[in-house]
């Protein structure tokens, strides 16, 4: 009897060790393993973590929270509009840096599905394992993301032009907004769309760096407004305005979607899995392997 009450202490004291490793392991991921910043290596296992999971769930909820983007985009061309609806033209670009990242911030902290940011996340699973599981598992989430989000903004879209959502003295300001963002020729929309693919994915690895909301709000903040600023093309804010041009028939679909839609996808594709995803993996593949 005294050996078997010994060896379930003994078992006691092994389930207690292994609960109190379990929080040590726990205690100590809620932090950078050394210094106050996390490591370019720590940021990549964020990423990675984050991104397998998403590659797991269902089409189903892959559906919902890409309509979600789509449609929350919108009120970045909303707002863009309306803040310059209240200054004069000399201020209407620094209005636009500044109201542009707010849809980019509602869809990033209510964990929707944005294509953009899949240039980098489940790229990074892909660039572990080089296996077809994980080749397939991207694909499909890219096949659902894309469309859904660009469903969406359609939708922002289409109840914009064709309801008194908004007041009418704004239409002039939207319609500005969404001329200035879609008016080039498709090798300037596809150059631009690289620079703006670059942005996003880079806003998905720097966010996965803290844990701080606040701090988060500043790096989508930081990331986004640039897009804005400098002119750069995002392919689903940008379609919210390509789509409400064409439905207010300001320019014609065809244009919409060859010259504006499709090089834009293209330059963020690169932009997000070349100046980001490649190069941020690349960084930490040796020490990952070692």
């Amino acid at each position: 009897m005294a050996e078997v009450e010994q060896e379930e202490s003994g078992s006691a004291h092994d389930q207690g060790g292994g609960k109190d490793k379990k929080q040590e392991d726990s205690s100590t991921s809620a932090g950078p393993q050394v210094g106050t910043r996390f490591s370019a290596e720590e940021i990549h296992e964020n990423v990675l973590e984050a991104a397998e999971e998403e590659l797991e769930r269902p089409a189903s909820e892959l559906v919902w929270s890409s309509l979600a983007s789509g449609l929350l985009l919108g009120f970045s061309f909303l707002t863009v509009a309306f803040l310059t609806s209240l200054t004069p033209p000399a201020y209407h670009e620094l209005m636009t840096a500044i109201g542009y990242p707010l849809g980019f911030i509602y869809v990033v902290h209510a964990r929707h599905q944005l294509f953009t940011e899949n240039t980098l996340e489940p790229v990074i699973p892909l660039l572990e394992k080089r296996n077809r599981e994980t080749l397939v598992q991207l694909l499909r989430l890219w096949v659902i993301v894309l469309p859904v989000n660009l469903v969406g903004a359609l939708i922002f879209a289409e109840v914009l032009a064709h309801t008194q959502v908004v007041e009418p003295k704004l239409v002039t300001h939207l319609l500005d907004a969404a001329r200035a963002s879609t008016e080039a020729t498709a090798q300037l929309v596809f150059y631009k769309g690289i620079w703006a693919g670059w942005l996003i994915a880079l806003m998905a690895w720097l966010i996965a760096a803290t844990r701080d909301t606040m701090a988060q709000i500043v790096l989508i903040w930081l990331t986004t407004a640039p897009i804005a600023a400098f002119g750069f093309k995002h392919s689903i804010a940008g379609a919210v305005e390509a789509f409400y041009r064409a439905a207010m028939r300001d320019a014609p679909w065809t244009q919409m979607i060859f010259t504006f839609e499709i090089p834009a996808i293209l330059g963020n594709i690169i932009g997000g899995v070349v100046l980001v995803a490649l190069v941020n993996h690349g960084q930490v593949s040796k020490a990952r392997k070692s």
